[in-house]
């Protein structure tokens, strides 16, 4: 069953918001750099989530699918002799 990566990659973009906004204002940083900070953190956080995602659905999926094809080939030659 693959990952839901739209989820994921909300969750984890906007934990990154929240966290380099806290960071930011903890350093003393203005509030609008401050925001514009998190929000291209959150962006990039965001894309390269659902990109990873992507890919471990990608290796996820091949490996079900070759196992399945091995239990069939099995069965196939079990069957046969």
């Amino acid at each position: 069953m693959p990952l839901n990566d739209k989820a994921i990659s909300i969750s984890t973009a906007v934990m990154c918001f929240f966290g380099v906004a806290a960071v930011s204002g903890i350093r003393g940083v203005s509030s609008f750099a401050c925001c514009k900070r998190a929000l291209a953190a959150a962006v990039i956080m965001y894309i390269a989530t659902l990109l990873v995602v992507k890919i471990i659905n990608a290796i996820l999926i091949n490996a079900m699918v070759n196992s399945q094809m091995n239990q069939h080939k099995g069965t196939a030659n079990d069957s046969g002799n």
